[in-house]
């Protein structure tokens, strides 16, 4: 595995071996051959330790799987924990996994008046933004937390002039299968505030030479379950490890009085029983491969409590199972 982030760049491939690469198409190298092999990663995205009782059991039972799984790395897509000494035990459980972990900024990760300069460091990030290299495949972590000028309302969720021109350069002297992590969406309202934008750098890369580069996006943010397909590009939206945001209108208490002194907010959502996560394999034919796991609400449903159901296919107790073809495998990329 190789790392590079916007303070150190990533040295450029030398030798002829590179140079057949970066002349031959993407998805096949000299005779034929597949350039990339299968990887596999586990994700989880929205624990909330500091809104959920139960964060510390919900975190352990997914790094425990994906150490038996013996996945070649996990991330999270943000809104995972405040930089505070109260967190370390939580922090301590993310660290047990074998394997290399990635992390990504959420916007809740600086809650209580941290900056994302500390939050970077009490979770040992590289960078705000980073790129890192698996099994022939490019990976790309964004922050979706810049700042805008004016400020917008609320929080942050915006991709800075400086983060996509890094964005532009990462993607340009790349010459593997990309994947792009956020928390924040760039396909969905309520997400990456110039996610069109964002896109376009993207879909830009791929109708450079060498065929399609960029396959797929994983975010987290909306506490949803859904996979769009946007001008080639796949998006999936990864559900909450934890549970769904129903705010203030739909409170109901689910556990005990004692509970709910303690973690006030949680009467606010529609906890999950089990937590939720995906394993990703990314075959060496390029197929994506994401294999969700399912549970219950606990008490009642979003529904028997009122909550409207304009969205009803996308909320739900689960993480969808998907198998995502891509430019790799077939010219016109579906779902199925």
């Amino acid at each position: 595995m190789r790392m590079t982030h916007i303070m150190d760049r990533r040295a450029v491939l030398a030798g002829s071996l590179a140079l057949v690469v970066a002349m031959l198409p993407l998805h096949r190298c000299a005779g034929g051959q597949s350039h990339h092999k299968a990887v596999r990663f586990g994700v989880c995205t929205d624990v909330h330790k500091d809104i959920m009782h139960d964060a510390d059991q919900r975190l352990s039972v997914f790094v425990e799987r994906m150490n038996r799984e013996k996945v070649d790395f996990i991330v999270h897509l943000g809104d995972f924990c405040r930089p505070i000494a109260a967190n370390d035990g939580f922090l301590a459980i993310w660290k047990s996994f074998d394997e290399s972990r990635y992390h990504v900024l959420g916007n809740h990760d600086m809650d209580g008046g941290a900056t994302r300069e500390q939050t970077v460091a009490y979770w040992g990030m590289p960078a705000r933004y980073y790129a890192f290299d698996v099994g022939g495949y490019h990976f790309i972590v964004l922050d979706g937390n810049d700042k805008t000028d004016p400020p917008q309302r609320g929080y942050a969720r915006y991709i800075g002039a400086e983060q996509q021109q890094w964005l532009r350069r990462e993607l340009a002297e790349t010459h593997l299968p990309t994947i792009v992590f956020s928390h924040q969406s760039l396909e969905a309202y309520g997400g990456v505030a110039n996610g069109e934008a964002i896109r376009g750098i993207l879909e830009e890369a791929n109708s450079a030479p060498g065929g399609p580069k960029v396959l797929v996006c994983f975010s987290g943010h909306h506490h949803m379950d859904y996979c769009w397909l946007v001008n080639g590009i796949h998006y999936v939206q990864i559900n909450s490890m934890s549970y769904f945001w129903m705010g203030g209108d739909y409170q109901h208490i689910r556990y005990s009085p004692e509970i709910d002194r303690e973690y006030p907010w949680i009467k606010y959502t529609a906890p999950y029983e089990e937590p939720l996560y995906a394993v990703v394999a990314l075959d060496s034919e390029g197929t994506i491969h994401v294999e969700g796991t399912q549970s219950k609400w606990v008490g009642p449903s979003p529904w028997e409590l009122g909550y409207p159901k304009d969205q009803e296919d996308r909320i739900a107790p689960g993480i969808s199972t998907r198998r995502l073809k891509t430019p790799l495998t077939q010219p016109d990329a579906s779902i199925r």
